[in-house]
């Protein structure tokens, strides 16, 4: 049977919000959706192949039965937990939109304020040169590069398939002074010496709670031993032989983790390290310099 735009979306919406039934029980198991109705209008844009303003308009169209088909699979996909992001396989971040897979993590509005401090201490008009460990989908690196065009950006990242989908949005964004390669941290880096070192690093306990809401995403992105911070404390041990004096380390962190992050920098001799908080308060990134000295 045949359903409107209007009346697929409160099929959906409905069904995004209920909670599923196991016999008589609820399953508490089942992904609790915060925004039903933003997902049910982003994946029926999608399904059809128009936007969200479109739906608003045409609300008594008529759905055709390969249309709703297709809708109510990618509906209860998503009531299974997978992220909107993979279901589209793209998702928006600083000014574009970046192709995403289940082989990168999903870029998030908060890193966002990463690459906002790192463009306020690169300077416009002079070369210098940034790399980005663990790039994912190439978010940090592309938007750092798209912003400063005489910089020289590298994205490393130890997964071949990231590495792939970071080179398909370096393209599809016509940005030339990004390179992805291939590496784990800065172990094998023997490229020269850099100005700024950015990373959005693991840094989730192996026993945080948080995990259960993440589990499409990939696992070795998220997860770091020593209470999550494994990974910043060896990235901020090797960044010392790597950087110029007087240049940048810069992590996003999870929102409990700032002063653990920045003792981490401090026993490792960085200067000038602090922390800064999103726009609801919560520290998100930490940096510091490498001293004069050390150079």
């Amino acid at each position: 049977m045949s359903k409107t735009v209007q009346a697929a979306l409160s099929w959906a919406i409905a069904k995004l919000e209920a909670p599923e039934l196991d016999g008589t029980e609820l399953d508490v198991s089942a992904s609790k959706i915060d925004t039903p109705k933003l997902d049910a209008e982003l994946l029926l844009a999608d399904t059809l192949g128009k936007n969200r303003t479109w739906l608003k308009t045409w609300p008594e169209k008529e759905l055709s039965q390969q249309e709703l088909d297709s809708f109510e699979a990618f509906i209860m996909r998503r009531k299974a937990g997978e992220p909107v992001a993979y279901l589209l396989g793209k998702q928006d971040f600083w000014t574009f939109t970046l192709k995403v897979t289940p082989a990168t993590l999903i870029p998030r509005p908060e890193t966002e304020h990463l690459v906002e401090f790192a463009l306020s201490n690169i300077p416009t008009s002079e070369s210098f040169q940034v790399i980005d460990l663990g790039t994912g989908t190439g978010a940090i690196a592309l938007a750092i590069a798209s912003e400063r065009p005489q910089a020289t950006v590298i994205g490393l990242d130890i997964s071949e398939q990231a590495l792939s989908v970071a080179e398909h949005n370096r393209q599809q964004l016509n940005i030339s002074n990004v390179d992805f390669q291939q590496g784990h941290w800065l172990r094998n880096w023997s490229g020269q010496k850099l100005d700024m070192i950015v990373s959005n690093p693991p840094y989730i306990d192996a026993d945080d709670e948080h995990l259960k809401d993440l589990t499409f995403e990939p696992i070795g992105a998220l997860v770091a031993g020593d209470n999550g911070l494994a990974d910043i404390a060896e990235i901020t041990e090797q960044a010392q032989q790597h950087l110029n004096p007087r240049g940048w380390l810069v992590f996003e962190h999870g929102f409990e983790q700032g002063r653990a992050v920045r003792d981490i920098m401090q026993q490792h001799g960085f200067t000038d390290v602090g922390t800064i908080a999103d726009y609801a308060g919560l520290e998100r990134v930490t940096a510091g310099r490498k001293a004069l000295e050390q150079g």
